[in-house]
């Protein structure tokens, strides 16, 4: 089914950054499509948001870090809605605070499938859809990062830092290989924003720990980041790629 609507996908639509993309995405136009893995709930409730707001929305159960899933998910986006105009890379995952001495192989492997080929993996199907060169009619890639690709984030998740490390590199380059045919490519950087993934490393208050050191004395709201995010896919954005924005507070 097409519409004159513009697509956007959203990875890791579920919550946090990617739900505030999400619904702040159907408040701006768009038609709505997100990726989860685990929280169908909570995706369904993002979705019944998108659809509140007078949006079609799409939730799809697709593992990023897995090529036959993604290509799945692209798939049922064509099938829907017949075109995507944006691509939010946001699915993320870390663990446990750490040093690097006691890292895992396996969660080495995960971190960096998830992060950064997950990314990769959906910028190609989204890039072969949106590519002039292929005629499509250009599009927008935009990738969640983190303030920890700068920080390294030392004693906590290094292995996460240097995941989106990877993530930029590749921002850079895509940008340029795509940028005569119709896509830019940019990536934002979050800062200490309130989201659940605090938790996810084991420290629920990480951001009220660590405020202090932030020049604008807070942490960030999702909405925040969605803003930015959004700017970026928006014709306001239209000669910058291979960018960096960075939404952390001044940090």
């Amino acid at each position: 089914m097409s519409s004159d609507a513009p697509v956007i996908l959203i990875t890791g639509g579920s919550r946090g950054i990617g739900a505030a993309t999400a619904r702040l995405a159907a408040a701006q136009g768009y038609n709505v499509a997100i990726s989860f893995v685990s929280n169908e709930a909570a995706a369904l409730t993002v979705a019944a948001d998108v659809r509140a707001a007078g949006r079609q929305a799409l939730a799809i159960r697709a593992d990023g870090a897995d090529p036959q899933e993604v290509a799945r998910l692209f798939a049922e986006i064509d099938q829907k809605f017949g075109r995507i105009d944006v691509l939010v890379n946001n699915a993320g995952v870390i663990a446990k605070q750490s040093r690097v001495e006691d890292i895992g192989f396996n969660r080495m492997q995960r971190i960096f499938a998830v992060n950064a080929i997950g990314p990769i993996l959906c910028a190609q199907q989204a890039g072969k859809r949106m590519s002039t060169r292929y005629g499509g009619r250009g599009g927008v890639v935009i990738n969640v990062s983190s303030s920890s690709a700068r920080l390294g984030s030392p004693n906590e998740y290094v292995d996460y830092a240097a995941s989106k490390g990877a993530l930029e590199t590749f921002t850079t380059g895509f940008a340029k290989e795509v940028a005569k045919e119709g896509i830019r490519v940019n990536c934002v950087r979050p800062g200490h924003i309130y989201t659940q993934m605090h938790a996810d490393g084991g420290e629920p208050g990480r951001v009220d720990r660590v405020k202090d050191t932030i020049p604008m004395g807070r942490g960030g709201q999702p909405e925040e980041v969605a803003r930015a995010i959004l700017w970026l896919a928006s014709a306001e954005a239209s000669f910058v790629t291979g960018t960096f924005l960075d939404a952390t507070g001044g940090k």
